[in-house]
């Protein structure tokens, strides 16, 4: 096999399971056109079509589903072996992708890379910010960051923090206006911040809980956003109350900018996790990351 026609069986694996020319181009560094006349080329040179392309969607053929059946393994025997060969190097190198919200990242990983990173400066981790539930496979990451209540039963899960709470929030000015909440059923009279999912698309629905009772309370309000950091900053502006992670917001509660109610429907939960594939082997540069980042309160 020449050289050129591994890149390209690479280049419609990375397509086929990205079902996207975008997010493939993205993933391999490449443009869309090149992607595009790559897949052609493969085509043309083993004479069937491998993928069938919509305007809004990219899907394997049959013989493409064959080609993939082979393909996979193969490549994740190479990969595999050229992780084992990486780990013969003197020093811990190699580049880590990883899939994490931006409140897991600025409170949790990003502070404990930064003396990895120092130490060992053949390790190059990059950080995608999703607020979505990303197939780390399919989009060619090494891992994820997400709570514990949300992984995949086949993933293997590190906790890399503490218990987490969610809390109800509002301004001194709001509640000047408006009586504070003494229920759940309560918030259905107030103006609340919303914050849109990119999983589903829809808005996120409060989830509450006291004494074993799990309440959730879709709300309505003046604003909306798909940023953490832009609900918590519409509550401090005094616009209603927000459902905002307690972590996030120690230095407002601290200040008094904004105040916790319905505390005691407000539970802790499962912390966030560093998960990946349990097929994965891992190389020196990722033992050491999991390990600057597993969680030991």
């Amino acid at each position: 096999m020449r050289r050129e026609e591994l890149v390209d069986l690479n280049a419609f694996l990375t397509v086929a399971e990205a079902r996207s020319f975008t997010r493939a181009a993205a993933v391999l560094g490449t443009s869309q056109s090149a992607l595009s006349h790559t897949i052609r080329r493969l085509e043309t040179r083993l004479g069937v079509r491998l993928l069938t392309r919509t305007t809004r969607s990219v899907a394997a053929t049959e013989a493409g589903e064959r080609l993939l059946a082979t393909l996979r393994p193969a490549l994740d025997t190479i990969a595999a072996e050229l992780t084992s060969l990486g780990d013969l190097r003197e020093r811990p190198a190699g580049k880590i992708r990883i899939t994490l919200t931006d409140h897991a990242a600025e409170n949790l990983v990003w502070p404990r890379l930064v003396p990895l990173l120092r130490e060992y400066p053949d390790i190059h981790v990059e950080l995608s910010i999703d607020m979505g539930f990303t197939d780390i496979v399919a989009n060619r990451f090494d891992a994820g960051v997400r709570l514990g209540e949300a992984l995949a039963k086949d993933m293997i899960a590190v906790p890399i923090g503490p218990e987490v709470r969610m809390v109800v929030v509002g301004s001194p000015d709001y509640f000047a206006r408006h009586p504070a909440p003494r229920s759940p059923q309560d918030l259905g009279t107030h103006r609340c911040i919303n914050q849109r999912l990119a999983s589903s698309g829809g808005f996120y629905a409060w989830e509450l809980e006291k004494d074993g009772r799990e309440v959730r309370v879709r709300v309505e309000g003046p604003a909306a956003f798909n940023s953490s950091r832009m609900v918590a900053g519409a509550a401090v502006a005094g616009l209603g109350l927000a459902f905002a992670m307690e972590d996030s917001i120690t230095a407002e509660l601290a200040n008094g900018r904004l105040v916790r109610v319905l505390e005691d429907w407000c539970p802790p939960f499962a912390g966030y996790h560093l998960y990946y594939p349990s097929r994965r082997q891992p190389s020196a540069a990722f033992s050491l990351l999991v390990e600057a980042l597993r969680w030991r309160g």
